[in-house]
């Protein structure tokens, strides 16, 4: 049973930083996408970043680009994403995600990804 728990939400003011984890247990192959989305309640999920945990390549969304970063620590079975520079807007429930290997499509879509976590809370403060 795959399970993803979120980490490292909380409280900061723009400008700042924060360090989400998110660890992975049950993932049958090392072929996932693992993902980070984040919502504002009562709207869609967004898409904020996606890693290969085979081979690390990455994907982010325009509007993180430069200020986040997504990481993995195929050891920890651990999944990251350091936000800098943070911005009001920033402020979410922040998701990480996991994709099955035999899936295919956007990595920007929330429906095709299978395993979610829990949701860890981002708010910057102006």
């Amino acid at each position: 049973q795959v399970q993803l728990v979120e980490s490292g939400g909380g409280l900061v003011q723009t400008g700042g930083s924060l360090r989400l984890s998110c660890a992975a247990s049950g993932l049958s192959s090392s072929n996932y996408y693992m993902g980070w989305f984040r919502q504002f309640p009562g709207k869609e999920r967004e898409f904020v970043a996606a890693i290969s945990w085979r081979n690390g390549a990455t994907t982010y969304h325009d509007s993180v680009k430069g200020r986040f970063t997504i990481s993995r620590d195929n050891a920890k079975n651990t999944l990251y994403l350091q936000m800098n520079s943070l911005k009001p807007d920033d402020t979410r429930d922040y998701f990480c995600a996991a994709r099955r290997p035999d899936r295919t499509g956007s990595l920007y879509s929330h429906s095709l990804y299978d395993y979610w976590g829990q949701g860890t809370q981002v708010t910057v403060s102006s």
